[in-house]
């Protein structure tokens, strides 16, 4: 594609070269940067792209896209040769636009559908992928655990892919025959421009509590980052917002899109309750309409609200959405159970914010009702909000009969150190039932030990993950596993 066609929107401030170069790809990692692509360099978190531009240019590039002065780039020698510089105001906003434009703008050949919050957003995005494919439809899913084109799986390494892989993958749906596509879009995408270009014919929010504060600083500024997805929307799309939470309004303020509310508490377009409830499932009634699903849990009424409402805002028949719903299982990883031959079972569940864990362990508690006891095994990521720690015990502390604090991904911490700062936050009388084990393995061992029958084990905080992350070496390990090998059903 000629560079002319790749910033007709990004209004440059100045362009040396040839326009009319034609460049093979676009890239913004140098290392990566192959002969006759452009290279974007952007002002990340961690690095200044701008430094590894005479890389790129060694690595072939034939074109740059710079915010910095070529002046300052190049100094008096100036713009080498045969090479294309395009300066705009700010290339973290501009490649999404360049990639958009560089993949034939993928989003407006496809109904593209974001779901943004705290927690949620994989069960959401990942229920409307199988439900449109269980109706026929050929459908795309970007998530947390797996990013999907049609059946065929693509590892996913972030929650939301960087701006290129983002528009690469949609381009490689739309190349495929997709006609729907879902994604989770994550605050740090949102706030670092990686969706930014794209058509989305609508969005979700699900709720909003404490996270990535590391990131973001501060609660209000978190809260913005999910509201600015909103605020792009246009009016032909659709806002399906949660009622729930306090901030489900806000989303929809300045949000020029169609406005769709759901709740299990108050008035809204959408609502729902559960009828009876088990570990294996739920019955629910939404909007007058009885519909059995495997799904468990408060939370995961809300989840499928959001599913429901985004599914018929795509004009799917409302009974057809929730007949298809019955036949859908949990997520990978999201409240799922595992029985033991003894009697007692173990929920495995993603949940690592003191709000998820609330809600799992809320919803835990209903199911047992008193008839036995619950079990928590829960640790807290490494160099991520040192806040959260012991606010996340406390939760456990508080909706749990036993506690086992262990490690999680202790990246580049000491797995003790993060054990003691979720410690922290625990009262004499909460330290009474609380134990800690650094070793996750036998953290769940000692659960399974101390269960009885009828009691539920809560292992948190993994989920779907099949590593432990400690200092950058990702080392196997599934919760799915060892809670198998622990109840003797390996």
């Amino acid at each position: 594609m000629k560079i002319s066609d790749i910033i007709k929107d990004l209004h440059p401030i100045e362009t040396f070269g040839s326009l009319e170069v034609e460049v093979k790809g676009i890239n913004m990692d140098s290392r990566l940067v192959k002969d006759g692509e452009l290279f974007v360099a952007v002002k990340g978190t961690q690095a200044d792209g701008h430094t590894y531009i005479p890389r790129a240019l060694e690595q072939g590039a034939k074109a740059l896209l710079v915010s910095d002065s070529v002046a300052g780039i190049f100094g008096e020698a100036g713009v080498p040769e045969g090479i294309t510089v395009v300066r705009v105001e700010d290339t973290e906003d501009a490649v999404g636009r360049a990639a958009t434009a560089f993949y034939g703008h993928p989003s407006q050949h496809l109904h593209l559908v974001g779901v943004t919050g705290t927690n949620g957003k994989t069960t959401i995005a990942t229920v409307l992928y199988e439900l449109f494919n269980a109706a026929g439809h050929r459908a795309g899913l970007l998530s947390t655990v797996c990013n999907y084109i049609g059946q065929r799986a693509v590892e996913a390494t972030h929650t939301t892919p960087d701006p290129i892989t983002l528009n690469r993958l949609l381009a490689e749906m739309v190349a495929e025959g997709c006609e729907y596509a879902f994604m989770e879009c994550s605050s740090h995408a949102i706030h670092q421009k990686r969706i930014g270009g794209l058509h989305f014919a609508g969005g979700v929010f699900t709720n909003l509590t404490r996270d990535h504060l590391d990131y973001h600083k501060t609660f209000e500024n978190y809260r913005d980052a999910k509201k600015a997805f909103f605020d792009a929307l246009t009016p032909e799309a659709f806002a399906v917002t949660n009622l729930d939470d306090r901030n489900g309004l806000v989303m929809l303020q300045n949000c020029k899109a169609r406005h769709i509310t759901y709740s299990t508490r108050a008035m809204a377009d959408l609502r729902g309750h559960i009828v009876e409830e088990s570990i294996e499932g739920m019955l629910l009634d939404i909007n007058g309409t009885e519909v059995s699903v495997a799904f468990v849990g408060r939370f995961n009424v809300s989840n499928l609200l959001g599913v429901y409402g985004a599914a018929t805002a795509l004009d799917m028949e409302p009974r057809e959405v929730l007949r298809l719903m019955s036949a859908l299982r949990p997520v990978n990883g999201r409240f799922e159970a595992i029985r033991s031959p003894k009697g007692f079972s173990a929920i495995v569940d993603y949940a690592h914010t003191p709000d998820a864990l609330e809600n799992v362990l809320t919803s835990i508690n209903e199911i047992v009702a008193g008839r036995g006891h619950v079990i928590t095994v829960c640790g807290a990521g490494g160099n991520r909000d040192k806040g959260k720690r012991p606010l996340m015990a406390q939760e456990a502390a508080r909706h749990s009969d036993r506690v086992i604090i262990t490690s999680d991904n202790p990246r580049f911490e000491e797995p003790q150190d993060i054990i003691n700062d979720m410690l922290a936050g625990l009262t004499p009388e909460d330290m009474q039932k609380t134990i800690s084990i650094v070793d996750r393995r036998e953290a769940i061992r000692l659960a399974a030990m101390m269960a009885q029958p009828g009691d539920v084990i809560l292992v948190a905080g993994k989920g779907h993950e099949p590593y432990q992350d400690v200092r950058g070496v990702k080392h196997h390990f599934d919760d799915h596993e060892e809670i198998r090998k622990a109840f003797g059903i390996d």
